[in-house]
């Protein structure tokens, strides 16, 4: 269970409001029936749209039998135990490009360097040094305030 840093008061007749944000994620709409969950060690009240005593697939009512909390039809399991309508879906991994290391250079070279571009480009902004450099603008801040 996420924390979405919602929070609503409880009314007097002790109502509350369920965010717009949650119902549409959800798929509560107005009217629909609602079942509440309670964690007693962990002091958690959950709510979620109430789907009747049906078969989590196929809607049936007929032969359920709960698969790791939910409840799932004879006809089903049987599916899903023979492969029944199951599609394979392949995996493909994706190849994160290496990452740029970043070149290191001392401190009192890029105050020299930028000296050098500040004598021969008086005019140019913080950026373009940046750009010249190759450092960050917030770098050529600090670098200016050496100098």
């Amino acid at each position: 269970m996420k924390n979405t840093g919602m929070t609503r008061p409880l009314d007097t007749l002790g109502r509350i409001v369920i965010p717009i944000e949650i119902r549409n994620t959800t798929g509560i709409e107005i009217g629909d029936p609602l079942e509440f969950y309670m964690d007693d060690e962990k002091g958690i009240l959950g709510i979620g749209k109430y789907n009747g005593v049906s078969c989590k697939l196929c809607n049936s009512a007929q032969d359920l039998s709960y698969f790791k909390s939910s409840l799932l039809c004879r006809e089903c399991i049987l599916d899903m135990k023979g492969n029944i309508g199951v599609t394979l879906i392949p995996i493909t991994t994706v190849k994160k490009k290496p990452k740029e290391s970043r070149v290191h250079r001392p401190t009192l070279q890029l105050l020299k360097n930028l000296r050098q571009l500040m004598l021969e480009h008086p005019e140019a902004k913080q950026s373009e040094y940046a750009k010249l450099l190759g450092v960050s603008q917030g770098r050529i801040s600090q670098l200016k305030k050496l100098l």
